[in-house]
């Protein structure tokens, strides 16, 4: 029998309308059923839902498919929520942040004051405060905040959570002023300590002494972040890092990486945070032009500082395919660097990432004491 289904609010209509087809009563339908009368007046009223088995009862004694009685109990089931449910502004909203961020490694790192994320209350007025903002919605992280600050750029929520923290602690730092001379003085003084990794434990005081605000957050999960640049107020630069690849070789690359983008004033002119993700992939999150320019030009100056380019290609040139021992170390005291800088050169454009591992000395226990450092189990304060 062909049904349609917008004739009725509920399956007792239904049955109600086959009922008097046939010139049947509820009584005699319970007689055919099987069933208890008094249920089945309720089912007719719409005072008791229909279930899967009554359904299927239905089907054999009218011939409508069992389908169109469930489809209308569901129907009215919902309609009967909407009008009793009081709706959440808020819920949405609480959808993309607990969904996207990750609200338990945040609180794990101490960056949230709540016991864990069924703290909601909690979680929420600290989200408010981490972020800055005084209501949940204005959370930038949201699809719908159009606003640009000093750290807008195209993230997913957990690396944008990461920048704001190296932000909080950047801004309580003091540094002497910068100058753009004051940074190419930092980086020729970084160069010097490239021979010994136990010397890099100066880096973060010349980078102050530069105006320059390093802070060591690591990485929050799956993020993939090395490091960023950006600018506090026009005036002052700040690089974080997270140290992901306790390497000398990716230390000195991305911190180089980063002073390039402060020494060009990269992303001042955009407010745009130079968020750099995977970086000896190559894989950083910008479509412009100008700043796909802009990090290549940090790359090469990154593994220039390491190993200059031509003394690379030469080195690669006359010793492949087989780089001895004796051979690297004989490059590292003419370059005066660490052999681990040539081994990290040498896995990067050979692709044997199984090579040379014993020059890729740790170094973050070293440079961690003498800079501000929040993870690894400590949590920097702030504000």
């Amino acid at each position: 029998m062909n049904i349609d289904l917008n004739d009725y609010r509920t399956p007792g209509q239904l049955i109600a309308f086959l009922l008097e087809q046939r010139g049947w009563s509820q009584r005699t339908l319970a007689v055919v059923m099987g069933t208890d009368e008094t249920g089945l007046n309720k089912i007719v009223a719409g005072k008791r839902p229909i279930d899967a088995k009554t359904a299927l009862i239905l089907e054999e004694v009218f011939g409508v498919e069992a389908e169109n009685f469930l489809k209308l109990q569901k129907n009215y089931d919902l309609a009967v929520a909407r009008i009793e449910a009081r709706p959440d502004p808020t819920r949405k909203t609480r959808a993309q942040l607990y969904g996207d961020l990750p609200v338990a490694a945040m609180i794990k790192r101490g960056w949230l004051d709540a016991n864990d994320i069924k703290d909601t209350k909690n979680v929420e007025s600290s989200l408010c405060r981490f972020f800055g903002v005084n209501r949940l919605e204005d959370i930038e992280i949201l699809s719908h905040a159009a606003k640009r600050t000093e750290v807008s750029i195209t993230a997913t929520p957990a690396q944008m959570a990461w920048i704001y923290r190296v932000k909080t602690l950047a801004e309580e730092m003091m540094v002497a002023r910068y100058s753009s001379t004051g940074v190419q003085t930092a980086i020729k003084k970084i160069q010097g300590l490239l021979y010994a990794p136990e010397e890099l434990r100066n880096v973060p005081r010349i980078l102050a002494e530069a105006g320059i605000r390093f802070v060591i957050v690591e990485a929050l999960p799956s993020s993939k972040i090395d490091g960023v640049c950006f600018w506090l107020n026009d005036t002052s630069p700040v690089i974080g890092m997270t140290m992901r690849f306790d390497r000398i070789d990716n230390f000195c690359f991305v911190l180089r990486h980063e002073l390039e983008h402060v020494l060009n004033r990269d992303g001042l002119d955009t407010t745009t945070a130079m968020l750099d993700v995977d970086i000896q992939n190559n894989n950083h999150q910008y479509e412009a032009a100008e700043i796909e320019q802009q990090e290549r030009r940090a790359n090469e100056a990154a593994a220039d500082f390491c190993v200059p380019k031509k003394m690379m290609d030469a080195f690669i040139s006359r010793k492949a395919p087989i780089f001895a021992e004796r051979d690297i170390i004989g490059l590292s005291r003419m370059v005066k660097v660490h052999p681990g800088l040539i081994a990290g050169q040498l896995q990067h454009q050979t692709g044997e990432y199984n090579k040379f591992r014993q020059h890729l000395v740790p170094v973050r226990e070293i440079i961690t004491p003498n800079a501000i450092t929040d993870g690894w189990g400590d949590i920097a304060s702030a504000g």
